[in-house]
């Protein structure tokens, strides 16, 4: 599937962005189809080709949140703006969502003891060590002998 995305250039903490076509689940900085323009977010410069970027959208090719929301923004495209999402908020989502099923995935048959009450857990360690015979009593018994 083919993305209009941003592709960063520019120096550090100098960003400027290329607005690229490309496959979606290739690397955006290296090979790319086209250059449709770039946008500056320090000056808030745009540069873009209207009549190649309708012509990837009618072929297809999906925009980035953040990509749609300034083509609508230059009146490129019509539409209503989309939330964008950052990377660490995706991340974050997964993470919990990974968490959450390996919860659910428990196997069978062991104990649960991360939702048993303090209690029941102490009464089972102490009902072992009433089992077991004092260290003073066993060095006593070897005495004896």
């Amino acid at each position: 599937m083919l993305a209009i995305r941003f592709a960063r250039v520019g120096r550090k903490k100098q960003p400027l962005y290329r607005v690229v076509v490309s496959e979606k689940a290739k690397d955006m900085y290296g090979n790319h189809l086209e250059i449709l323009g770039t946008y500056n977010p320090n000056t808030k410069e745009v540069d873009l080709k209207d009549d190649r970027i309708k012509h990837w959208l009618d072929k297809g090719a999906q925009a980035s949140s953040s990509v749609f929301n300034l083509l609508i923004k230059e009146k490129i495209v019509e539409g209503k703006a989309q939330k964008s999402v950052s990377i660490s908020d995706k991340r974050k989502a997964k993470k919990e969502k990974s968490t959450e099923e390996t919860k659910d995935a428990e196997p069978e048959g062991e104990a649960k003891t991360e939702g048993a009450p303090a209690e029941e857990v102490k009464s089972e360690v102490k009902e072992e060590k009433a089992d077991e015979k004092p260290t003073e009593e066993v060095k006593e018994e070897k005495k004896e002998e």
